[in-house]
């Protein structure tokens, strides 16, 4: 049985399907609603890897192992980066004291 996300928790657990979905996008399928779905297979991994305090260096290098090993697709490592980045942006301004 899952747990239920706190308030904040699920803010960030959807930030980050949006962040991999319209910003991270390594297939280019953003356009397309009907692959909404399409990376939500790392969603749990990434948002555990930011509820577990990892650095930008560490979700980027598992953002590259996805597409690289995963997808066959080249390594996009400043991509990757900048996502990672943005998502620890994400974390911070969720997490931030009102």
């Amino acid at each position: 049985m899952g747990r239920k996300l706190a308030d904040a928790d699920l803010d960030l657990y959807r930030r980050v399907d949006e962040v991999l979905f319209y910003v991270w996008d390594p297939i280019g399928v953003a356009h397309s609603p009907a692959a909404r779905d399409e990376y939500q297979g790392y969603l749990p991994k990434v948002f555990a890897m930011l509820q577990k305090g990892a650095d930008a260096s560490s979700v980027a290098a598992y953002l590259d192992a996805v597409a690289t090993e995963r997808m066959g697709l080249h390594e996009n490592g400043e991509h990757s980066k900048r996502v990672a980045e943005l998502l620890l942006d994400w974390k911070t301004k969720i997490y931030r004291p009102q």
